[in-house]
């Protein structure tokens, strides 16, 4: 599952109540999520060069004949743009995250988007509710957070059962610092 916990053994001290912790303390736990990538830089290469060669196979019939660069630009062109789209895609896909951290006395959602845009979200753990929509949402178990006025969606790039498995583990993470 493309998420990681990163949990703070000394982020949770014993005594209980709100606002214990000191500015600067570090977090109970983090969340980072990210969209699934299937594709490695291995596999990228592979994909280009049989595009290329898939490509190039029907210009031998006309190699040494002045049909071949009346084709060749058009063969050419197809695999820079297979490249750029597959480039430009995984770079989308890098620049989407979201970092979910918890403190005893506060959640915080980013949502690092492209084109550099950042959105944020905080609120009170005690009161925020994990929910998972069977249906209704935007895409299939859409996962949300409600608290602080607000509801935000959180990981509507992962699978169904993802989201089903990070709704529990959220959940966990929340009972932990309550």
């Amino acid at each position: 599952m493309p998420h990681e916990w990163l949990r703070h053994a000394d982020g949770a001290p014993e005594q209980s109540g709100a606002f214990c912790f000191a500015e600067g303390d570090p977090p109970a736990a983090r969340l980072r999520v990210w969209p699934h990538r299937s594709l490695t830089a291995e596999g990228f290469v592979w994909f280009v060069g049989l595009t290329a060669a898939a490509l190039a196979l029907p210009l031998l019939a006309v190699l040494g004949s002045p049909v071949l660069w009346g084709l060749l630009p058009f063969a050419a062109l197809t695999v820079a743009g297979v490249w750029w789209a597959i480039r430009s895609n995984a770079g989308d896909a890098t620049a989407l995250s979201e970092e979910l951290t918890l403190w005893r006395d506060r959640i915080e959602l980013v949502r690092a988007e492209r084109r550099g845009r950042v959105r944020d979200w905080s609120a009170d753990p005690h009161w925020v509710r994990v929910e998972l929509r069977e249906t209704g949402g935007p895409v299939e178990k859409y996962l949300t957070l409600k608290g602080g006025g607000r509801e935000v969606e959180l990981g509507a790039f992962l699978s169904p059962e993802e989201r089903v498995a990070l709704r529990r583990e959220l959940i966990e993470a929340l009972a932990e610092v309550r």
